[in-house]
């Protein structure tokens, strides 16, 4: 679940391993760049954290990173149900 903390939504997600990790990545890649507004993020293997802040907006939580938030569920949810 996603947590909001020092203005900034995070969360952490565990995937089935590095390639599984890398297709949401990827996923999430596509959906970020068609909404202009891209999350920091960090990989270890399938391991991934996210956390979205709007720097446009002084670096506080706002309806776009609510909206990818709910993007990102969505490609965890479809990706982790499947058998890649």
């Amino acid at each position: 679940m996603w947590k909001e903390e020092d203005h900034k939504l995070h969360r952490s997600l565990t995937f089935k391993d590095f390639k599984q990790a890398m297709h949401f990545m990827q996923q999430v890649a596509d959906v970020a760049e068609e909404m202009d507004h891209h999350p920091w993020w960090s990989n270890v293997y399938n391991k991934i954290e996210i956390e979205l802040t709007t720097h446009d907006a002084g670096n506080i939580v706002t309806e776009k990173d609510i909206k990818l938030a709910r993007r990102i569920d969505e490609i965890y949810d479809q990706i982790t149900a499947s058998k890649l």
